[in-house]
């Protein structure tokens, strides 16, 4: 994870260095998978969270996206699109791409970012939101949707995964339940 400077823009703060965290859980998740379902794993990957929602690879190369899609546009440059295919090597090559496009920003170009208006779809709607209001109200719940959809689907594939995969911060002890 980048360390977070704090002279640096606000809305970077709120950007790149919670994202690179973002990424780090994600990248985690998927190792796990790969660990505990073993030649399993494209099928846990296809895994989706109810039958009409996107698979678990797609959900992870979507919030590995939104990323992108949130962060370039606060910093006033066109949204970078990573390519690889949707399976455990993609995946794991779409997160490192990612990483280095965001470690690259520079920090100064969020100057004016919660200022700036972004102009994005979400779905048939088309959003102008001055940037603050764009990565609070927009950005950052799809960022987060699509990350706990592919947490759900590789728990539903037998993913021993918890909230300490998700978010990083929580600890709890071997055998620990809340049930």
């Amino acid at each position: 994870m980048q360390p977070c400077d704090p002279a640096a823009p606000p809305l970077w703060r709120a950007t790149v260095p919670v994202f690179l965290g973002v990424l780090d859980r994600l990248e985690a998740s998927l190792r796990r998978a790969e660990t505990k379902l073993g030649d399993g794993y494209a099928t846990g990957l296809a895994r989706r969270p109810q039958e009409h929602m996107l698979p678990a690879a797609r959900q992870v190369a979507t919030a590995v996206q939104f990323t992108l899609r949130i962060a370039y546009p606060l910093a006033g440059q066109r949204v970078p699109e990573v390519r690889a295919p949707l399976d455990a090597g993609g995946l794991m090559e779409r997160i490192e791409a990612t990483r280095a496009l965001l470690r690259a920003l520079d920090p100064g170009a969020f100057a004016d970012a919660g200022t700036r208006v972004v102009r994005d779809q979400a779905g048939f709607a088309v959003l102008d939101l001055p940037g603050e209001a764009y990565l609070n109200e927009f950005g950052l719940p799809n960022l987060y949707f699509h990350h706990a959809m592919a947490h759900v689907a590789l728990k539903q594939a037998g993913v021993p995964l918890g909230k300490a995969d998700f978010d990083g911060k929580h600890d709890y002890p071997e055998g620990f339940s809340l049930g």
